[in-house]
């Protein structure tokens, strides 16, 4: 007899904060894509959680709540996924407020920093792109650079113009990894170090560094996604071996606001799930 595939992605993001669906509209495409399992983890916000667990029982698809956290190593951007965090959890809600905050107040320096460009860009442009977001951001700001028709999409408007050394970066607030993942910890979720090796690339993050951090709580490592290559995931996989991580695969589905991310394109092995899901009920 035929074993049934359980095809699950663990990083995607809705109209929360930079995708382009609402919460309820993912998640039904993710059981169009075929998807058993999906999770939301819109950028330092859970805002979306609610009607994304509607639509999952409507269409009879496991939900994993959760979210991208902007934080800092070593002065370096490192993003950091949170699976199942009680929303609720001072530190938690704290620590987001203060992230927030500070992408909230980036976005009139990038504006007023395009403008000295030459680039004819108001606050308003943004805002109207962020719509149900809890904060505007750099995607946001992309996406009316596209409408505006001063980039093509949201790669080029970033290569261009959004991205550190570029005319219209500007820095803000993330928070210290060392002090996010114990506190996502504290409030029964568990954590994976989202793409470390992708954009910013390997100078971030080392074996010693990862071992560190699974002293600190770390539970896994994102290996498959498409900012990595074969040799990449396969020097990542040996890691998360070698540490006894858990290794977890997703699309980093952004909608029509990332080409090449489609749900499932990568997805975790069933078996990595389970105990990623087990390490979350030891916490409870």
């Amino acid at each position: 007899m035929e074993q049934l595939t359980v095809r699950i992605d663990l990083h995607t993001h809705s109209r929360a904060s930079d995708g382009t669906d609402t919460p309820g509209d993912l998640v039904r495409e993710a059981r169009a894509a075929g998807l058993d399992v999906v999770a939301l983890t819109d950028h330092d916000a859970m805002s979306g959680w609610a009607e994304a667990q509607q639509a999952a029982d409507e269409v009879g698809i496991t939900l994993v709540p959760g979210l991208e956290v902007s934080t800092a190593y070593h002065h370096r951007g490192v993003h950091l996924l949170g699976y199942l965090p009680d929303p609720a959890h001072p530190p938690l809600v704290a620590a987001l407020d203060r992230i927030l905050a500070g992408r909230t107040a980036r976005t009139p320096a990038i504006v007023d920093a395009l403008r000295r460009h030459g680039i004819g860009i108001t606050e308003e442009d943004v805002r109207r792109e962020a719509g149900g977001s809890v904060a505007a951001g750099r995607p946001h700001v992309a996406d009316a650079l596209v409408r505006l028709g001063v980039a093509t999409d949201r790669t080029q408007a970033f290569d261009e113009f959004l991205n550190p050394g570029r005319p219209g970066y500007a820095n803000r607030y993330a928070a210290p990894l060392e002090e996010m993942v114990p506190i996502i910890t504290a409030a029964g979720g568990v954590t994976v170090i989202a793409h470390p090796w992708g954009r910013s690339g390997r100078s971030v993050l080392d074996v010693d560094d990862f071992a560190l951090l699974k002293d600190l709580g770390l539970a896994g490592i994102e290996v498959d996604h498409q900012d990595h290559d074969a040799a990449t995931r396969a020097e990542l996989r040996g890691i998360a071996r070698d540490l006894d991580l858990v290794v977890t695969g997703s699309s980093d589905h952004h909608g029509l606001g990332k080409v090449d991310h489609d749900l499932g394109v990568n997805t975790t092995d069933p078996e990595q799930y389970e105990r990623l899901m087990s390490l979350v009920a030891s916490r409870t």
